[in-house]
């Protein structure tokens, strides 16, 4: 599917994430106004500061933006606040620094003229250095916003949404058209910043300092004054379009559930299967936070009262979360997890769904016959010559890539960690031969794959399971029947239907799960 036709079946999705992305931004940049301008000011006075400040603002931009990323979400959790809070530190820099140097380059005699007809400190800043100042602070301003508009996007990565969102969901399914349609308007998008703030930058320069001012002045004032108009204008659009939304963003309403998923494309769908399902069978609105992160970002959030529930696995809890070793046997799994979930942490693991989505190993079928590959014991006798590729999750588990060389004793010759179903395509162009992938995976079935047979049982059962905070719970007892009877309709071949859907004819995920929950009379078809 090509950019034009996901935009014009999505153009819905598109401008709401567009708009969404605008406020992020705003929001960023316009806090790092508000706090660099004056720190640029502070050390064009105080010149013992110069040097610390300036020199922890570069260090905040050395650091790469997926780490600093990383640092924040234990601090600040996921969604708006970390998002903006990474992208506010880094548009610092620029601001803050063309700010002290605009002040610092003017010349010592404009200063000493203001002190000699008598005016303040304060006035002189208000009246000569900040004038004079503003074409420069304006650069650092545009290099900022520009910046943000980019960097914005792994607000997605954290359930922020924001075009982002569409990258990786692009990504994660392999959909070109998915992925420009995030990309192309995020640059559209920049290129317009930066001509917005252009037209800002020569307005607010003092005409004195614009060229051709004594031949054109009265055409100047005039034009001036039109774009006075014209920013006061879109300032209150602004105002009135995201202030409200801004605020929604920080403070949380509590007659809101606020619904998570992890990245790929099985769990976008349940992310938006489970939204769907609420909205339309209660009188609560849910929030919703998709792609937001592996199992610890998200049970973490859980925890923290920044999410309210969302799909896991019953293998997951039982081994990445509560660190018990792995094991095949589906009702301890299920049994042990749900108990220790709610004595731990105050947390309910629902009704089951009907499908495993356990982990495979999969090679494509010319490496099956190569090296005589049907069991993953058989990696014994070849895994050393073999590269794999799997994602970062299963790449650092217990019932992942470490637990299984170990158990069935074989060592790959390297492993590299490729998210979502960009390891398919690495696969498919021979960089590696052997990738993880999902019993349900739909790409399995396009790229032909041979799933490897875990003939030692090593890995335990990963049935679908909502998990649920215990004060959600009791607050809107509702929700248990409600999402009990949507685990209820999965079973292995719906779901690897539904990912095929996403992943192979390339309709949204958001698509596929209304289309199921209609089909199965778990909601009313009202669109």
């Amino acid at each position: 599917m090509d950019i034009f036709s996901y935009m014009m079946q999505n153009s819905g999705q598109v401008l709401d994430l567009l708009l969404e992305h605008i406020r992020l931004t705003a929001v960023a940049v316009g806090l790092a106004i508000l706090v660099g301008v004056p720190l640029g000011i502070l050390i064009s006075y105080v010149k013992s500061l110069n040097k610390p400040i300036l020199g922890i603002t570069n260090l905040i931009q050395a650091v790469p933006s997926m780490a600093l990323l990383g640092f924040a979400i234990p601090l600040l959790g996921i969604g708006t606040i970390p998002a903006v809070g990474v992208v506010f530190l880094y548009s610092l820099l620029p601001i803050v620094k063309n700010t002290y140097i605009g002040i610092s380059q003017i010349k010592p005699e404009m200063i000493e003229a203001a002190k000699g007809i008598g005016m303040t400190r304060a006035q002189i800043l208000r009246r000569v250095q900040i004038p004079l100042t503003l074409p420069v602070l304006m650069a650092g301003v545009r290099i900022s916003a520009v910046t943000a508009v980019g960097l914005m996007t792994i607000a997605a990565f954290i359930g922020a949404g924001g075009l982002g969102f569409l990258v990786f969901s692009g990504i994660s399914s392999v959909n070109n058209g998915m992925i420009m349609a995030g990309a192309v308007p995020a640059c559209i998008l920049a290129l317009v910043l930066d001509w917005v703030l252009a037209q800002v930058e020569a307005l607010v320069t003092p005409v004195s300092l614009q060229p051709g001012v004594l031949a054109h002045k009265a055409k100047l004032l005039k034009s001036r004054t039109r774009k006075k108009w014209s920013v006061a204008v879109v300032a209150v659009l602004l105002v009135a379009l995201f202030g409200n939304s801004a605020y929604t963003s920080f403070f949380k309403d509590n007659n809101v559930i606020r619904i998570g998923s992890k990245q790929f494309t099985e769990q976008l769908i349940l992310g938006n299967m489970l939204a769907e399902m609420i909205e339309d069978n209660t009188n609560l609105k849910v929030e919703t936070h998709l792609g937001a992160g592996g199992t610890q970002v998200l049970f973490n959030a859980m925890r923290k009262g920044e999410l309210d529930g969302y799909i896991d696995y019953t293998g997951t809890m039982y081994v990445d979360v509560l660190k018990h070793k792995p094991t095949s046997n589906a009702a301890q799994v299920y049994d042990t997890s749900k108990k220790e979930l709610q004595q731990k942490y105050g947390m309910t693991l629902l009704d089951p769904t009907h499908f495993s989505n356990t982990y495979t190993l999969s090679v494509p079928q010319n490496v099956a016959d190569e090296y005589g590959l049907v069991n993953m014991s058989d990696l014994a006798k070849s895994g050393s010559d073999l590269m794999a590729g799997t994602t970062l999750e299963f790449l650092n588990r217990a019932d992942g890539l470490n637990g299984v060389e170990k158990a069935y004793g074989f060592k790959f010759k390297d492993a590299k960690g490729i998210d979502g179903a960009t390891r398919y395509v690495a696969l498919n162009s021979g960089d590696v031969q052997v990738i993880d992938a999902f019993a349900t995976d739909g790409l399995l079935k396009k790229y032909n794959l041979k799933v490897l047979k875990d003939d030692k049982h090593f890995f335990p059962p990963y049935y679908g399971v909502p998990v649920f905070r215990d004060d959600v719970l009791a607050k809107h007892p509702e929700l248990k029947d409600i999402v009990n009877k949507m685990s209820a309709a999965l079973d292995e071949e719906s779901m690897r239907t539904l990912n095929y859907e996403v992943d192979v004819e390339h309709k949204s995920p958001k698509e596929v799960a209304h289309q199921f929950l209609v089909a199965r009379g778990l909601i009313k078809d009202g669109r």
